[in-house]
């Protein structure tokens, strides 16, 4: 199990379920990181194409990434699909999902060293974590970067702290993870290309000033790859969009057109 969020959601988010009722047009299944919510693929959402026998692609107890759809508080509904989540994206939160069941068992080691339960931690820190940074394993990449500093912003107390970061530096090591996306950049001027390249270096300069770390390459006009790499997704989906959105605020002001598009 990992720490249970009693919210709800949001739309397009990506979620871990385990189906629990195959029907004929529908699939009922438990949304693994929320507290007692459960949610529904409809027939048309678990596959591209006619589907002839919806137990070809689900089984009961079969794990499977979901993305939501729709939610209906009120009545407690969560429409979901199966068929929208790309092989990439699944992969992805599957890995996420695994080091957040990780990141449980550095809890549960903390919580017996210092005589305590994995709830009773999970009481006391576990709405601050998720407030802070959305999952415990993301937690304890800041730890890896930053040490005890960071659960003293949380007031951890003390005890705990020292066991968790003891636990967090033997267990963790620095992650990089790249995201990739393509610029497009034209210029109709007369010195378009040194515009272009003006427009790249601003790119390049502000990632150097953030100590970003970012390559970009030129594939054929007006195309260009851009790669960022960081220790986290969550930063480096925001990074990204920072060294973009200079690159195209300068291609702006010279006349010129940008656009970016994500790799997934």
């Amino acid at each position: 199990m990992v720490f249970k969020r009693k919210d709800y959601p949001e739309e397009g988010e990506l979620v871990i379920c385990i189906v629990k009722k195959v029907l004929f047009h529908s699939v009922f299944v438990k949304l693994e990181e929320f507290f007692n919510r459960e949610g529904m693929i409809h027939i048309s959402e678990v596959a591209p194409g006619r589907i002839r026998n919806i137990r070809d692609y689900v089984r009961e107890g079969k794990q499977v990434v979901c993305k939501v759809l729709n939610i209906n508080q009120e009545r407690g509904n969560i429409d979901l699909s199966l068929r929208r989540v790309s092989v990439q994206l699944r992969l992805k939160k599957e890995d996420e999902f695994k080091q957040e069941q990780k990141a449980e068992k550095i809890l549960e080691q903390a919580a017996k060293n210092v005589k305590s339960s994995l709830p009773e931690v999970y009481k006391l820190i576990g709405e601050k974590v998720l407030e802070d940074y959305g999952t415990f394993s993301e937690c304890f990449m800041d730890i890896v970067e930053r040490g005890i500093e960071v659960l003293e912003e949380l007031e951890v107390p003390k005890n705990l702290a020292e066991e968790i970061v003891k636990l967090v530096k033997e267990r963790i090591k620095p992650v990089k993870v790249s995201i990739t996306g393509e610029l497009t950049l034209e210029s109709y001027e007369s010195d378009g290309i040194d515009k272009i390249k003006e427009a790249i270096k601003k790119g390049e300069d502000f990632a150097k000033k953030k100590k970003l770390e970012i390559k970009i390459t030129y594939l054929s006009a007006p195309r260009y790859s851009l790669e960022l790499t960081s220790s986290n997704y969550k930063d480096a989906e925001k990074d990204i969009k920072d060294v973009v959105d200079v690159i195209v605020e300068e291609m702006k002001k010279s006349k010129g057109q940008a656009s970016f598009k994500r790799i997934e």
